[in-house]
């Protein structure tokens, strides 16, 4: 059992956890990549986009310049888009939740696709879409977990950590160099 390299007091099967990763890694690539539409979808086997396929870059999955990451981008944006916000995943297509009727857009998504456009040099539209997501607090600069683009509400759970999360993270890497010296 090899030591693990950034602490040393702790054991483990990194080679074997490395290759684990590895064949996950082409798994997803092979299974979970619709390379006709050019993009990432919900689930092995399916043409359904989910817009947390947006963190690929984010987590290190794939840089954030490899084709298939903005094929993705594109494809989540377009299909997913309300309003200039993002649905997470097609309700009428998919009824993964099993609840009745539709959603609003949700926020936390709309944050994943603004730093997934910066993450790939497109910080003009992050920015656009960041401050359009901020715009959306209510009177105390609280988020909801949803928003409807039709009727101009909030939706859902107030306030959501997950919307304040991806406000923090988005904030960080737009501005979170600006001005340190």
């Amino acid at each position: 059992m090899r030591t693990l390299e950034r602490n040393p007091k702790l054991r483990g099967d990194l080679d074997g956890w490395r290759a684990m990763r590895d064949e996950v890694h082409r798994e997803v690539c092979e299974k979970g990549y619709d390379p006709e539409r050019n993009t990432f979808t919900q689930y092995y086997g399916s043409r359904e986009l989910d817009a947390s396929v947006l963190l690929i870059p984010r987590v290190g999955f794939l840089p954030p310049d490899d084709p298939r990451v903005l094929g993705t981008i594109d494809a989540v944006r377009d299909a997913l888009g309300h309003g200039g916000l993002l649905r997470r995943y097609s309700a009428a297509e998919t009824p993964v939740d099993g609840l009745p009727g539709g959603e609003g857009t949700f926020l936390a998504c709309s944050f994943w696709l603004a730093d997934a456009l910066h993450m790939t040099g497109r910080t003009k539209e992050a920015r656009e879409l960041f401050e359009r997501l901020v715009g959306l607090a209510n009177d105390v600069g609280l988020l909801s977990e949803e928003y409807d683009p039709v009727a101009g509400v909030q939706l859902g759970n107030v306030p959501q950590a997950f919307s304040h999360i991806g406000l923090v993270n988005t904030a960080l890497a737009l501005f979170g160099g600006e001005g340190a010296g």
